[in-house]
């Protein structure tokens, strides 16, 4: 059933309360495109090879938690945001983005969609803009469990960062590049802190306050939300939803 573009962004703007968060990048339409949106294409970010397959599919928009136009970046519309831009207006496809908002959504969140996959729902929130979770295992597992769960969740195998041999009762994590968080986190009473990346004081931090942290990619902890949004946005509006997996390793 189709939907005007602005009814949509409005259902969303509210949806992931939107206004709530102080974003590095503009959340909602950032490239307008036809007005009657019928099939929506999502993935987790907006590069070229993702525009294609959405045009390719003949998507009326493209819903992605990684977008454009990002705080601090050069405003210029030259090379690589030429080429996306410039596809995106041929086509008249849609650009929604949104970062933030699909991090913290409690239901289809970024952070909500992995809790669910390692078994965890958040009890608490702690980092910037209330970003980070903390939430206890109603079962203790072990570091080699939790890691086979991201493994099988998310395709790939977590980087273990600290002690590995040990039981878990108490986690944190927050997607994406959330590994800054981990000073905070290591102040908190876990046992193991979960990300997608990692840096270099990552591994010293860990070892010396025997709190384990795994890093199990940026694209790959990432992908549940925009996903979550997508199939929410199909029932709710009766559209058409489909997924564009486009491979990234990091």
């Amino acid at each position: 059933m189709p939907v005007n573009r602005q009814v949509l962004e409005k259902y969303i703007e509210q949806y992931l309360s939107v206004s709530r968060f102080r974003d590095y990048c503009p959340n909602g339409v950032q490239v307008e495109g036809r007005e009657t949106i019928t099939r929506i294409a999502t993935a987790v970010t907006a590069s070229l090879a993702a525009i294609h397959l959405a045009i390719e599919a003949g998507a009326d928009a493209l819903l992605v938690h990684h977008g454009y136009f990002w705080k601090g970046e050069a405003q210029a519309i030259v090379r690589t945001k030429k080429a996306r831009i410039a596809a995106l207006l041929a086509a008249d496809l849609n650009l929604f983005a949104y970062h933030l908002p699909l991090d913290a959504h409690p239901e289809v969140g970024n952070n909500a969609t992995l809790g669910q996959l390692m078994g965890v729902t958040a009890e608490r929130f702690f980092g910037d803009q209330d970003l980070g979770c903390i939430g206890n295992f109603p079962v203790p597992v072990t570091v080699g469990q939790l890691a086979a769960r991201l493994e099988s969740a998310t395709g790939r195998v977590p980087l273990i960062l600290g002690p590995s041999d040990r039981e878990l009762r108490r986690i944190g994590w927050c997607t994406g590049g959330a590994q800054s968080f981990f000073h905070e986190a290591a102040t908190l009473d876990i046992d193991c802190f979960v990300s997608g990346e990692s840096s270099e004081f990552v591994t010293h931090l860990a070892a010396e306050s025997g709190i384990t942290y795994l890093a199990a990619g940026h694209h790959a902890t990432e992908r549940g939300g925009v996903r979550a949004l997508g199939d929410h946005l199909a029932a709710q509006f009766n559209l058409d939803v489909i997924h564009l997996e486009v491979p990234n390793p990091v």
